[in-house]
């Protein structure tokens, strides 16, 4: 390895961009950055984009993990000045413009911070250390394996409380993924688990869906809560409003006030937090997010940005600062694109302003709700097609789409997933123990 440079980036007469992150926001900088007179490094710790909004199929049998990821390097073959190294940036020191990660340093004369955010537990995270985040591929598969394993070892099971703690699921969160991975695993219980299981009485499973305001999809209408809950109840989904997790220990969730819930499967899908990086000013910050004005440059900065989850602007509209969505990264990585090309053209960089083009969930198949602007609200099987029509068009690569769309067009005729793959290890507890009373089947 080169010392004096071991990450190999070309030396480069042009102005460097430092890229931290290839979500949605990183990727749409960098494209639009492709082939100008820049030098783009970016960086990132997988070697792929992930489309989150379809984790929760994953997790559920509904998509294999290639559906829903795109290699970065395929993505940005076509620019001859872009640069992707996969690593993990540990500091930033801007005092000298650079980046440290675990494969080199490297200099940079425009820094993007565009890394996205990580679960949050609102609190002491060691309390919830068997949950089950579902933030990347890993997790989603990690969650698969575990819920197919619980249905395997309850083929075995007599007892009964033994069997309510495999059967059960719990998935703290009423937003969008906690809403349609209830309504996913609803469909699993209803049309698909049936069949491969026919040894379990699947009216002992209980998906419970837990939220602390009142009422679910935080951000959308009235419409849309009333209507998300009409359909999780047709799956027997149990919602519990204004309610709150205290801890779970593996065997049991407990909920302030008291009461508890017997499961050894609790989904986080309760919210999200910037993934800060050291190195910056505590000053930076505001809600776990880096303060940027209303071109995206961190305050305090001067060729340092931030766009996405990981940007907290204060408007008008958005006193808090944006919602954490992808549209928003998108939009951001886009203009900030623009703004650097001003900028190395000595022209003024324009302004910020997010163009909400609505919002959106499914609870299963011919069930959604869509909020479009101007107090637009529609649900059922008109809303799931438009929800279908937009995250497909909006999947990275033509093949990823070819997929998805073969896998939905399959799962809608045949009420079938074909993935329902086990591809961990199980755990030590689980199998090859036989009971101290039981005898080997002759």
């Amino acid at each position: 390895m080169d010392k004096k440079n071991p990450l190999r980036v070309p030396k480069t007469e042009h102005k460097r961009v430092v890229i931290i992150g290839g979500g949605f926001a990183g990727i749409q900088l960098a494209k639009k950055l492709a082939n100008t007179e820049v030098q783009v490094v970016l960086f990132d710790r997988n070697n792929y984009h992930t489309f989150q909004p379809l984790l929760y199929q994953v997790a559920t049998a509904g998509l294999e993990p290639d559906a829903i990821a795109g290699p970065l390097r395929k993505l940005l073959e076509n620019s001859k000045n872009i640069f992707f190294r996969m690593a993990t940036v540990s500091e930033i020191k801007p005092d000298i413009n650079t980046v440290f990660t675990n494969i080199g340093n490297l200099t940079y004369d425009y820094l993007v911070i565009a890394c996205g955010s990580k679960t949050n537990f609102f609190g002491d995270p060691s309390k919830f250390e068997g949950a089950f985040p579902l933030k990347q591929i890993p997790q989603a598969l990690d969650l698969r394996s575990h819920i197919l394993q619980n249905f395997e070892e309850a083929v075995l099971t007599s007892d009964q409380e033994d069997l309510q703690k495999l059967l059960n699921i719990v998935i703290v969160g009423g937003g969008p993924t906690g809403v349609e991975l209830a309504g996913a695993l609803g469909e699993l219980k209803k049309h698909v688990l049936p069949k491969d299981y026919p040894d379990v009485d699947f009216d002992n499973m209980n998906i419970y869906l837990v939220e602390g305001m009142d009422g679910l999809l935080g951000g959308m209408s009235d419409f849309a809560d009333k209507h998300a809950q009409k359909y999780l109840k047709k799956f027997d989904a149990k919602v519990k409003l204004k309610t709150f997790v205290e801890s779970f220990d593996g065997e049991y969730v407990t909920f302030k006030g008291g009461e508890k819930i017997r499961t050894n499967t609790l989904v986080w899908a309760a919210g999200v937090i910037g993934n800060v990086i050291p190195g910056l000013p505590d000053d930076c910050l505001e809600r776990n997010r880096y303060k940027v004005d209303h071109f995206n440059k961190i305050k305090g900065t001067e060729n340092v940005f931030a766009i996405g989850d990981i940007a907290y602007m204060e408007t008008t509209d958005f006193p808090k600062g944006h919602p954490m969505l992808a549209p928003v990264a998108m939009q951001q990585g886009e203009l900030l694109a623009n703004n650097l090309k001003r900028l190395s053209q000595d022209k003024e960089p324009k302004p910020f302003k997010y163009t909400d083009k609505g919002s959106m969930a499914t609870v299963g198949r011919n069930k959604a709700v869509v909020d479009l602007p101007k107090d637009v609200h529609f649900g059922g099987f008109f809303a799931w097609f438009v929800w279908m029509f937009v995250h497909l068009i909006s999947i990275v690569g033509f093949r990823s789409k070819l997929v998805i769309l073969t896998n939905w067009i399959w799962n809608y005729f045949t009420y079938d997933r074909g993935t329902r793959l086990i591809i961990r290890p199980f755990k030590p507890s689980q199998f090859g123990k036989l009971n101290k009373q039981e005898q080997p089947i002759k």
